[in-house]
């Protein structure tokens, strides 16, 4: 049985991935340094696949701690790398914070790779390198723009970090940009939990539904959009999950060298106020909000171009977005019910 080291594993994507692997017949080791994710989650992924799964609490700033990880394990064979802080708005008030903990985090890692001889990485990237793209339904050969925020500057600068390794045929990359995850496992067990500010605009809605919040806020009323309101692109975090393990898959089976990118999205863009309105048919619950002013780091437009990802990776995305919204409001249900 294969070992693939999952970095923030405890976290909403790396979570469901970690379910994944083990349906896939992976033995995943879980790293998390809990910043982000209760330990909470580790026995919810427990109950979901019927047993104990390894974790290990290790704080990848710590070379000391990254490398003693490595060395407890050494059958690892390939990593998915999802470890980072991730609030665009928090960044913007704490780069430092941001670019510490997301590149430090990032070469440390490599360094203990490099160490044992591990050549397989896949690297949790986001559209956000794009900025503000001259065509908002972006392909991989777009051009990187300046980034909107120091967490999309992070994402950037560690695709340039792996990079540059890679082409030193130290280690193999496939970097996976993404747009928005949204949605649930099934069996509501696991999902996107939050601890105090959601990190998207699913949970905003959800929470609204569910009372926790009077109305939603939506940033933005005069972008060149269909409405006013941002576009974005959403995708299950399901499908997410599972473009992951056949991404780790195509490295150990040697099917890309150095270093290169795909996009995962549904290749649709939805505004805003789209969703709210998809949300509302989808459960029969009206959400009251309110337009706001701009967020800063937000960009008007942009959904994923997916084909590279169906070709190279014959990865295309199962879950619609009425199975997103649904999966989402029934794990929030799920939660005031815990």
């Amino acid at each position: 049985m294969s070992q693939i080291l999952v970095t923030g594993g405890l976290g909403y994507i790396g979570s469901h991935t970690v379910v994944e692997l083990i349906e896939a017949g992976y033995e995943p080791i879980v790293l998390d340094n809990l910043s982000e994710s209760p330990l909470e989650v580790k026995s919810r992924i427990e109950t979901i696949v019927g047993h104990e799964i390894i974790f290990r609490q290790v704080e990848l700033c710590n070379l000391a701690e990254t490398d003693a990880l490595f060395k407890e394990f050494p059958e690892i064979t390939g990593v998915i790398h999802f470890a980072a802080f991730l609030l665009v708005n928090e960044s913007v008030d704490l780069p430092l914070k941001y670019y510490h903990n997301n590149l430090l985090s990032t070469i440390n890692l490599l360094q203990s790779m490099e160490a044992r001889g591990i050549r397989n990485i896949v690297f949790s990237s986001s559209c956000t390198v794009y900025g503000t793209p001259e065509n908002p339904h972006v392909d991989e050969d777009a051009p990187i723009q300046p980034a909107e925020s120091p967490y999309g500057n992070t994402k950037k600068m560690g695709e340039e970090i792996l990079r540059d390794f890679a082409a030193t045929e130290a280690v193999n990359v496939l970097s996976l940009r993404y747009v928005n995850p949204i949605g649930a496992h099934s069996s509501s067990i696991i999902g996107e939990f939050q601890d105090g500010e959601p990190h998207h605009l699913v949970p905003y809605i959800t929470e609204t539904a569910i009372g926790k919040r009077k109305e939603l806020k939506v940033f933005g009323s005069d972008y060149d959009t269909r409405d006013g309101s941002c576009i974005r692109d959403y995708i299950h975090v399901i499908d997410i999950a599972k473009a992951h393990i056949l991404a780790i898959q195509h490295l150990v089976e040697g099917k890309t060298t150095k270093f290169d990118v795909i996009n995962l999205g549904s290749g649709n863009g939805s505004t805003v106020l789209e969703m709210i309105k998809a949300f509302e048919l989808a459960t029969g619950i009206k959400i009251p909000f309110e337009l706001v002013p701009r967020r800063e780091g937000d960009v008007p437009a942009v959904y994923a171009n997916i084909a590279k990802a169906q070709r190279v990776l014959n990865w295309t995305p199962e879950k619609t977005l009425e199975d997103m919204l649904r999966d989402a409001w029934n794990f929030e249900q799920s939660l005031k019910h815990a």
